[in-house]
């Protein structure tokens, strides 16, 4: 395993500084830092590519980290702390270990559909924390996988990687251009004997969402935090459900938004498993 030590702000320094705040070197790059046990741990434990790991050059490892630093055969970079705080980007010192992590692509192949399909469309979000949460909610609800459409703000972000607290490397987050090559991939599925519904979300849908059947293999949508679905995708959604709201705000934040629309999914798909008779010869069905 190689050893590289960095007490300067050199070449190599910049060059992990620019994965940060610059996303189109980021992406030439193809990889991202990532900070954090639980981050790191799961990015490891679902074989996502580790590129090099850093640690501060003024303690030794924990334990957790030593452990990690033993079993990744990967490159181990050594940083002065004072480096390692600017790119840990924490406010009190810095992360104790950095990972540099490959992405992967962008195949929409990356997610499974099924039977009891549940995914989740993102469209133009302008806010990487919100990718990061609504990822966290995806995982949390048992999604399949997460699309984002359009000009929009990147997943490999660091605002987003922090909040999906790792589930950025469970579920799988896929960049679509458009609605084109979504809706292309959908016609596959559906010619596979798949019908999964397009199922938009608005103020003003044709039916409230607990009163609408999310049973079936679906694709849930989510608009842009200021100007909601384009044009484009509501004319391509098969439905168009509301969130029943009282007071006075006429909206949710988008990731509360997901989140409410993925647990009445969740719901709805554990009381159907409930209500279907027991195999004799079978355990009950884990909820």
């Amino acid at each position: 395993m190689a050893v590289q030590r960095i007490s300067t702000r050199n070449a190599r320094f910049q060059q992990l500084q620019t994965l940060l705040g610059n996303r189109t070197k980021r992406g030439r790059a193809k990889e991202f830092l990532v900070q954090g046990v639980r981050p790191i741990t799961m990015a490891v434990e679902h074989g996502w590519t580790v590129r090099s790991l850093i640690h501060g050059a003024d303690r030794p490892p924990s334990r957790w980290a030593e452990d990690l630093l033993r079993r990744v055969g990967t490159e181990r970079i050594v940083m002065a702390p004072e480096l390692l705080a600017e790119l840990s980007e924490k406010g009190d010192g810095s992360a104790e270990l950095l990972a540099v992590v490959a992405m992967e692509p962008d195949s929409l192949s990356r997610i499974r559909v099924h039977e009891d399909f549940l995914g989740l469309l993102f469209d133009r979000p302008t806010q990487p924390g919100n990718i990061g949460s609504i990822a966290r909610s995806a995982d949390a609800m048992g999604a399949d996988g997460l699309i984002v459409t359009g000009h929009a703000a990147d997943p490999y972000d660091p605002k987003s990687v922090r909040a999906s607290t790792g589930s950025l490397f469970s579920v799988p987050v896929v960049r679509s251009p458009s609605h084109h090559e979504v809706m292309a991939w959908l016609d596959q599925e559906r010619a596979r004997g798949l019908p999964v519904a397009v199922v938009g979300t608005d103020e003003n849908g044709e039916a409230d969402i607990a009163e609408f059947d999310l049973t079936r293999p679906v694709l849930l949508l989510i608009g842009n935090e200021t100007a909601g679905l384009s044009a484009a995708w509501r004319e391509l959604c098969d439905h168009v459900v509301s969130i029943p709201m009282t007071g006075s705000a006429s909206s949710l934040n988008a990731s509360n938004a997901a989140s409410v629309v993925l647990y009445e999914a969740r719901r709805q798909r554990l009381a159907r498993t409930r209500r279907t008779p027991l195999a004799s010869s079978g355990p009950a069905p884990r909820g």
